[in-house]
């Protein structure tokens, strides 16, 4: 697969009085864009949302953490019983020290930064560590550029210890920011002691919890080569039809069961592409203004933004859309399994044919 093939996804998702994604003062968090305040959520936070989604639903996910040696000694003692904590100890150190990862003994162990790692790393780590007595640096290096989830092959890593470990995102994820203007809000609560005495007045606590409520935009996009690259033709496919699902019916849990606010996206578009990522965010730019709700002028909005870039950009490969029956851009699909199945289908066609030709 040689030339330049990216999916976009564009989501339309009202929310109601939520607090999803918060700052350092326990505030939703905003961004100031078009000259007035939105609310916005954080690509990482969305990104979290995606990997818990993932193992909800058995896909292929890896772990985010500073454990990863001691995750190690475990897949070995599991593979070898006679091994104790100190030999098996001794030999992870041994393939940390040659995959140039840091390792604080007296820390429990720890990576210095959170590793992402998948399962299917850790594994064959441990197996090729009990079937080989002298260790190869470059062999380790490759198993640990191998065998990756598909959060870890969307989403990258970085490994500051060693560059060489770094795997190159082939997901982009933007931080979702309302199409209107937002007014922070606040909820004032107070509780009484169920046991206090009848004669008894006052709360027993009272506080504040400021949230706010928003119609946004969300974007992301996939480079179909740089997932080819770290998966494979079949799994780089379906793995980006998994992560549209999961990408579309996530939410970040930020005070999920203060206001009950998991909704689903109103509008998708999803656009395939061979000359560049176009996100359409400069719809908003100039806000929405609505007496009467937010979802379908921003809709108008949107799709009026998708035909003025049509300008800049060449004629996409293929265009879905999801949410609007009378909709006249690309194929109009009527349920998230309908849209599912063409982009598989579309992208099998694509990739199929590059691969041909290469």
């Amino acid at each position: 697969m040689t030339k330049n093939l990216y999916v976009d996804l564009s989501v339309l998702q009202t929310v109601p009085s939520s607090n999803i994604n918060r700052d350092d003062t326990g505030a939703p968090k905003t961004a100031l864009y078009g000259g007035v305040t939105r609310a916005r959520v954080s690509s990482q936070s969305w990104k979290k949302a995606v990997r818990d989604e993932f193992k909800q639903d058995n896909v292929s996910a890896g772990t985010r953490t500073k454990q990863a040696a001691n995750l190690l000694v475990a897949e070995l003692k599991k593979l070898d019983a006679s091994l104790d904590d100190k030999a098996a100890l001794a030999k992870v150190t041994e393939i940390f020290k040659l995959a140039g990862i840091k390792i604080d003994a007296k820390k429990n162990n720890e990576t210095g930064a959170l590793l992402l790692v998948s399962r299917g790393q850790i594994a064959k780590l441990a197996q090729y560590a009990i079937d080989n007595e002298e260790l190869d640096k470059k062999e380790v290096k490759q198993v640990l550029k191998g065998d990756q989830s598909l959060d870890l092959a969307l989403f990258g890593r970085m490994v500051a210890d060693n560059p060489e470990l770094n795997v190159d995102a082939s997901a982009q994820v933007a931080h979702a920011v309302s199409t209107h203007e937002v007014v922070p809000e606040y909820d004032y609560f107070t509780a009484l002691d169920d046991e206090q005495p009848d004669d008894t007045t006052g709360a027993a606590m009272l506080g504040t919890i400021d949230f706010n409520s928003a119609t946004l935009y969300r974007y992301a996009n996939i480079n179909m080569h740089e997932l080819v690259h770290n998966l494979n033709v079949a799994d780089a496919i379906k793995g980006t039809t998994d992560f549209i699902r999961d990408f579309l019916l996530s939410m970040p849990t930020g005070k999920q069961n203060t206001f009950a606010n998991k909704t689903l996206p109103s509008y998708v578009m999803v656009t395939i592409r061979q000359d560049t990522p176009v996100n359409l965010v400069s719809a908003f730019e100039n806000p929405v203004i609505s007496n009467s709700g937010y979802v379908e002028p921003s809709i108008t909005k949107l799709e009026a933004e998708y035909h003025r870039a049509q300008a800049y950009v060449d004629e996409p490969v293929a265009n879905f859309v999801l949410g609007k029956s009378d909709s006249e851009i690309g194929v109009n699909v009527a349920k998230l399994s309908d849209l599912l199945a063409r982009v598989t289908a579309e992208l099998s066609e694509v990739v199929q044919d590059e691969n041909t030709n290469d």
